[in-house]
């Protein structure tokens, strides 16, 4: 019960830090303060400390309610703009999107000049936030999302003459937005501010309430794109009028006549680079927020030990769970271009049957496995010996809130169709397999995330801790003569005293650097679990790629679209598959760090 208030005391308030940089007498004050609040901290549990961390929450509360605003602001103005008999055109979307980039933007610049300047700024950095796997998947994206803004630029300037001007700045700015953003988030992502507290907060908030409204912008024109392109084959020329009037910001250009064949090709371009920017928009807002949270926070090292994991590939493991991820991945990647060639280019209904069936099938499979290893991996756990990790981590939370809230996408997507399947006629083999995709989408879903936050919370194997101590205070001693000097292990085992003691066995110093340099035996569930994660990860990473990039059975399965109507059903898919989308490539980034914890 003593462990939480500890914890709370960790992350205090500086004094007056908003007001300026500080002094380094006030920063050897506060430290002596701080090391004094946890020494006094039984005998005064509710002091000092728990009136600051009050305000503490009443200065997250007004950065809170501007990113509120704000976003709400912006998904008006998105929703608005999408439908031709709202008086909202494209261009003012693009106009408050680029003047929320050029904000963000300068903020930026404040921060890190601010930050260099001042050497109180950054008195510690969360060794949890921004992890090397999720910040070069940053720069992947980043660098996808640069090549798409090109793309825009090229086709946009191809209509300079009839376009409004906002529709050619807004992806120049928007590829300034990219790269500084990333830049910061790239030498910053695990700063602990301690200076200008409400300004970073309300900065922070700005920067992550720009992700999400730029990322509602391209999921609203990617959808509408996707949507146009699957239905206007099934629907009637009235409904297709009507969808093509929705998405009038990604279809507006084309009053100039986009003929030549440049043209086709960045049109083509920028919608098939969508998933990769709508994607950095997530990376960015979560790596954010874990910014957001640590501004102003103190961390303990002392009572908070961090555990520096080292990223070892393919190292002590049996290759099975890389090899049979490999042969999903590759197999899904034949399925979606099978699927994709059958469906778009065939009109023949046999044809488009046969391409489902593949499709469900393939998924089957895959879901299917991935279940029963999931329930297999939440089985070692339970005979595993390691603790639970019970430290305050922003990181680890954000983890876990975003893989369940963005499964509700892909839950709700597959309750309407059970319902579709179930209460519609006839029951052919399409609808068996399509109920059966269904139920095996939210189970697997459930299995996935018990696995990911079992292993998410647990602690690094403690072999490897007591390798690495000794390891560390072996090459902590100079010898002169190794032979020269006898070395004992006291009972503790925490340290290596030289020379021998009553009932202490001493031991040669060789064969003590030859039992500290030769690895110790990998446990089994640790290669197991290893197998595990690696075989999920590429699962999911083919299924980011199938909806990503056009797979959407959910248009081309007529069943649903009967059963919802032609606007209810591409609504609920438009809504709920981009969190679905999301999910897959969020767990591929937490099961590589359960990979790396096991």
């Amino acid at each position: 019960m003593t462990e939480e208030p500890l914890r709370k005391d960790s992350e205090i308030r500086r004094p007056n830090s908003s007001m300026g940089c500080g002094h380094k007498d006030d920063k050897a004050s506060l430290a002596s303060s701080h090391t004094a609040s946890f020494s006094h901290q039984p005998h005064q549990p509710h002091s000092t400390p728990v009136s600051k961390e009050v305000w503490k929450k009443g200065g997250r509360m007004f950065s809170i309610l501007l990113a509120v605003h704000l976003a709400l602001l912006a998904c008006t103005l998105v929703s608005s703009g999408a439908f031709e008999k709202i008086a909202v055109h494209d261009y003012d979307v693009f106009f408050l999107l680029t003047v929320m980039m050029l904000i963000v933007i300068i903020w930026i610049i404040f921060y890190l000049v601010g930050t260099s300047r001042c050497p109180d700024a950054i008195l510690c950095k969360d060794s949890h936030a921004g992890p090397i796997w999720l910040r070069g998947g940053l720069i992947l994206f980043a660098i996808f999302s640069l090549v798409m803004d090109v793309f825009k630029i090229g086709y946009y300037s191809s209509f300079y003459s009839c376009l409004s001007a906002i529709k050619i700045i807004y992806p120049i700015v928007q590829a300034i937005f990219v790269a500084v953003q990333t830049y910061f988030l790239w030498i910053s992502a695990k700063d602990c501010v301690h200076v200008h507290l409400n300004v970073t907060r309300c900065g922070l908030m700005l920067t992550l309430t720009t992700n999400l409204a730029v990322w509602m912008s391209a999921v609203t024109d990617e959808s509408v794109h996707k949507a146009h392109s699957k239905l206007k084959k099934n629907v009637t020329e009235e409904i297709f009028r009507w969808l093509l009037k929705a998405g009038m910001r990604s279809n507006s250009a084309e009053e100039c006549n986009c003929n030549s064949q440049i043209c086709q090709i960045f049109k083509n371009g920028y919608f098939w680079l969508y998933p990769f920017n709508i994607e950095y928009s997530l990376f960015a807002s979560a790596m954010v927020y874990v910014m957001w949270k640590n501004v102003g926070r103190f961390i303990d090292h002392q009572s908070h030990h961090v555990h520096r994991l080292k990223f070892r590939l393919f190292r002590r493991t049996f290759f099975v769970g890389i090899v049979l991820g490999l042969i999903i991945l590759v197999s899904g990647l034949g399925v979606l271009i099978l699927y994709e060639v059958q469906v778009n280019s065939s009109t023949e209904y046999s044809k488009k049957s046969q391409a489902l069936s593949m499709y469900y099938i393939f998924n089957i499979v895959c879901l299917g496995l991935m279940s029963l290893v999931c329930i297999g991996g939440s089985v070692i756990y339970r005979f595993d010996k390691r603790d639970m990790d019970r430290h305050k981590n922003p990181t680890r939370t954000l983890d876990v809130a975003l893989l369940m809230g963005a499964a509700l996408g892909q839950y709700a997507i597959s309750y309407y169709s059970i319902v579709a399947i179930v209460a519609s006629t006839p029951r052919d083999a399409i609808s068996a397999l399509n109920l059966t995709y269904a139920l095996l989408m939210i189970a697997q879903h459930t299995f996935q995330n018990i696995f990911i936050i079992e292993g998410l919370h647990r602690q690094p194997p403690k072999e490897d801790h007591k390798h690495d101590s000794h390891q560390k205070d072996l090459y902590g001693l100079t010898f002169v003569n190794i032979n020269a000097v006898s070395l004992r292990v006291p009972d503790s085992g925490s340290t290596l005293a030289p020379g021998t003691a009553s009932g202490a066995e001493p031991i040669h110093p060789s064969e003590l650097v030859r039992s500290l340099t030769t690895p110790k035996k990998m446990n089994w569930r640790r290669k197991f679990l290893r197998e595990i994660s690696m075989f999920l990860l590429l699962s999911n990473i083919i299924l980011w790629i199938m909806p990503a990039f056009g797979a959407r059975p959910q248009f081309d399965n007529d069943t649903e679209l009967n059963f919802y109507g032609d606007s209810m059903w591409p609504a609920i898919v438009d809504i709920c598959l981009p969190f679905g989308i999301f999910y897959r490539m969020h767990a591929v980034a937490s099961l590589l760090e359960v990979y790396i914890m096991s």
